[in-house]
């Protein structure tokens, strides 16, 4: 499945994206929720998606909840059909042919990133390759969307993209073995991790570069794992406007998903929401001769093979105007 977190009548949903057709007019939000409650009208059985009212609510309904999902999108993409590509007027609080699309976890309870995590970031950076993890984090109030702008702080003149892998806690666990990790993993997703190279480079704590508002930008979707068989081989790739800036594959990770989980919940105690970016790979804009940053009216798109692709453009932080006193 691809679950969103999607917008509709200016209302936030937790929902599953389908596809009835080739064009993107065919794509289709189902609100789960809303297919839970029919689901139950129509059988009579309860399911975990009555109770659900954000991804992480979902995410924490574990397998069943999962299972409860997917068989709320067979329902509504087989009466779709049906219907000839049309939404039938009996699912018309159930699906949506017109949506946007927000942060798949608009506020997760932790967002952990991994710093020099690829080989060839490594190299690039002249980095000696890490022996542990190297772990920071974003803020919640960071995160934005695949339908938001990224904004150019005033306070900065070096901000930089990182395209990167990211995956997403499904269950709560404390010192998970790397042999269990990969029970722990809810989906995918992908993350730019928009880097103020001058504010993360002025102390030896990356945190204030890393989550200035915006820079936490998130989606489109979360991919289940049973989408995405090989984790540990897809090609990952950034352009700024139609120039590709990073071309690698997670096979150069230095620390995999496994090694992450076991080292970070030695830590802390993750849980369903949080999300993990992995790293980012060489071609970050500071380390190109001469650095390549971003600008105004840059478009950032970044392509995870099987998972998505987050394209957002970026924008001037706005001046703010003082009002006139009337006299």
């Amino acid at each position: 499945m691809r679950l969103v977190t999607f917008e509709e009548a200016r209302r936030c949903r937790v929902g599953a994206v389908i596809s009835t057709g080739p064009g993107r007019r065919d794509r289709k939000a189902v609100d789960l929720q809303a297919a839970g409650r029919v689901m139950k009208r129509r059988t009579g059985k309860a399911n975990r998606l009555v109770g659900v009212d954000d991804m992480i609510g979902l995410l924490g309904t574990g397998h069943t909840g999962m299972a409860d999902a997917k068989r709320a999108v067979r329902m509504v993409a087989r009466e779709i059909r049906e219907n000839g590509g049309e939404i039938p007027a009996r699912l018309a609080k159930v699906a949506f042919a017109r949506f946007r699309l927000c942060a798949p976890i608009p506020r997760p309870p932790k967002f952990v990133c991994v710093g020099i995590n690829y080989m060839d970031h490594a190299k690039e950076t002249k980095t000696p390759i890490p022996e542990v993890p190297i772990l920071f984090s974003k803020f919640p109030s960071s995160v934005i969307g695949p339908q938001d702008r990224i904004v150019l702080p005033r306070a900065s003149k070096m901000v930089d993209y990182e395209g990167e892998f990211t995956f997403v806690i499904g269950k709560k666990g404390r010192n998970i073995p790397k042999s269990k990790a990969m029970k722990y993993v809810a989906g995918y997703t992908v993350v730019n991790d928009v880097s103020a190279r001058d504010f993360q480079k002025r102390t030896s704590q990356w945190l204030p570069g890393k989550t200035f508002d915006t820079f936490g930008v998130m989606g489109p979707e979360i991919v289940t794992v049973d989408e995405v068989p090989r984790p540990g081989k897809m090609s990952v790739k950034t352009w700024v406007n139609d120039e590709l800036r990073q071309s690698s594959n997670t096979d150069q990770l230095i620390f995999g998903i496994r090694d992450l989980i076991a080292d970070i919940s030695r830590i802390w105690t993750l849980e369903p929401g949080d999300v993990i970016a992995t790293g980012t790979p060489g071609g970050v804009g500071m380390y190109s001769k001469p650095p390549k940053l971003l600008k105004a009216g840059d478009w950032v798109r970044i392509e995870i093979e099987g998972v998505g692709v987050l394209r957002n453009k970026v924008v001037a932080e706005k001046k703010q105007t003082r009002r006139r006193r009337k006299k």
